[in-house]
């Protein structure tokens, strides 16, 4: 698979025609591709050219600066990036062993100065706080001396001198370029970022009774890039894209895409690129700098989701990790019984079930609609993963109130000599709904892979090489009796 960061940053890049507004590709693992525009105007020779319209959390070594049309010739001598801009804490960090004014206000808010060395700033470029300290307590807090006393804290308002020269109050690349002839154009300035990231999340609505149910889709975006972008061209990638981590903390994580719908032309187009799926926004989209914004990308109506209610009985969770000869020498695994029987929803991922997009991984909230008022009631959630076009998601909702399930083993024999064993068990499912219904009752076969059931009460089917599925159909207040034996065979 092409997965090297080179390879995701050039294929991204290519997506977009040069436009004047920037142009996004958003992955779900904190960082994107910028494209954006920078006029330059060239004299013959060297030129120092700043450009304040970048992110904070620029890759500098990812910056690719050209002429889109490949006919204007000039060479990028050397680049630097500076993103620590004015902050009272930076402020704090270049007077670090001066002695500067604080100004303080008393408790009839009059305001007089006093005197604080800073010992320690505190300061963290990467803390969330009002003067980029870091939250946690220690190291990372501010140092004052007053009095010859220490504080950790700030007395006051501080007061700095007067700035430096080369003071940024923005993020900012630079470039010395070399020109052979003076020049005017628009260059194409492309690079990735880390700050900017969107996840996917669904809500379902179902009526009190029925199994269809009304689906919305919407994509969430975080910038956090220290940019705002006005009417940016946003484009989704999803799919599990590998990214290297280097020192310098660039997270990494698994990703998701998506689609959206309204009037007019469908506001997400999908299609598939690469090993991977790359979602559209056919409008464009403004981001504030630290702004949380959501777009619905996918609406369908009447979806059929059928409502299945499933009996496991086997409480396993205590025996993770077990290996297959311990389990089948342990008298004791298994026997342990769960009451609980899941509620799931099961639907299709068609056109003919009113979907039939690519769904990217999000998190699936439930509801059901309360007739009596029409008011919609919170009924559980769970995460879809991708999900492609035609697969069948079947998620998780709940335990049902009204029906339960319990599970005894009857008999249970190990003949080591004939390496062979025996297992039976009774399983007893009742409802207490004003409905029928039907429980599927799973079991696992989990003594040995070579196993045949010698005795039943009912119809099962096998659902791979150690499960089996009994369904059964129960009336109001009705329980339900299922037997079987097994025998294992380990010659």
């Amino acid at each position: 698979m092409k997965t090297t960061r080179l390879i995701i940053f050039l294929a991204a890049a290519q997506t977009a025609l040069l436009s004047a507004q920037p142009s996004l590709t958003i992955y779900n693992q904190n960082f994107a591709v910028v494209r954006d525009q920078v006029p330059l105007d060239l004299k013959t020779g060297e030129n120092v050219v700043p450009y304040t319209g970048v992110t904070a959390q620029l890759e500098p070594d990812s910056v690719v600066l050209r002429d889109p049309s490949g006919k204007t010739p000039f060479r990028i001598l050397d680049q630097s990036y500076r993103a620590d801009t004015l902050s009272v804490g930076y402020m704090l960090q270049l007077n670090e062993g001066k002695t500067i004014d604080f100004l303080v206000r008393d408790k009839d808010n009059k305001e007089y100065p006093m005197q604080g060395k800073i010992i320690r700033s505190g300061y963290n470029p990467g803390g969330n706080s009002e003067y980029g300290f870091n939250p946690r307590p220690g190291s990372d807090t501010p140092i004052i001396e007053v009095g010859g006393q220490l504080r950790f804290s700030l007395p006051g308002e501080p007061i700095f001198p007067k700035l430096a020269d080369d003071s940024v109050l923005k993020p900012t690349l630079t470039w010395r370029l070399a020109a052979d002839a003076p020049v005017k154009l628009n260059a194409e300035l492309s690079y990735l970022t880390n700050g900017l990231s969107w996840k996917a999340a669904y809500n379902l609505i179902a009526p009190e009774k029925g199994d269809s149910l009304d689906l919305t889709g919407w994509v969430t975006f975080e910038n956090n890039s220290g940019k705002e972008f006005k009417d940016a061209t946003v484009k989704l990638m999803a799919g599990n894209v590998n990214k290297v981590q280097d020192n310098q903390n660039y997270p990494m994580a698994r990703n998701a895409l998506m689609a959206d719908a309204a009037a007019g032309a469908p506001p997400v187009t999908e299609k598939a690129f690469d090993e991977f799926h790359l979602y559209s926004l056919t409008r464009p989209v403004s981001l504030h700098d630290r702004e949380t914004k959501q777009v619905e990308f996918i609406r369908a109506a009447n979806v059929k989701a059928a409502t299945l209610y499933i009996y496991d009985g086997a409480a396993l969770n205590n025996f993770r990790g077990w290996d297959p000869i311990t389990i089948r020498n342990n008298a004791d695994y298994g026997t342990q019984s769960n009451k609980k029987v899941w509620v799931m929803r099961e639907f299709k991922n068609s056109k003919e079930n009113g979907l039939g997009i690519a769904l990217p991984a999000g998190r699936v909230r439930f509801y059901r609609r309360d007739d009596s008022d029409n008011s919609v009631q919170f009924v559980g959630e769970n995460n879809l993963d991708h999900t492609p076009e035609g697969e069948t998601v079947r998620l998780y909702t709940g335990d049902a109130f009204d029906l339960v399930g319990e599970r005894t083993r009857t008999e249970y024999q190990s003949d080591n000599r004939n390496k062979q064993a025996t297992e039976a068990f009774e399983i007893k499912v009742r409802n207490h709904k004003t409905e029928p219904v039907e429980i599927r009752v799973v079991e696992h076969l989990y003594r040995w892979t070579n196993w045949e059931i010698t005795d039943k009460s009912d119809d099962f089917t096998k659902t791979d090489a150690q499960t089996v599925e009994f369904r059964v159909t129960l009336k109001p207040d009705e329980e339900k009796t299922i037997t079987y034996r097994v025998r294992y065979d380990w010659k």
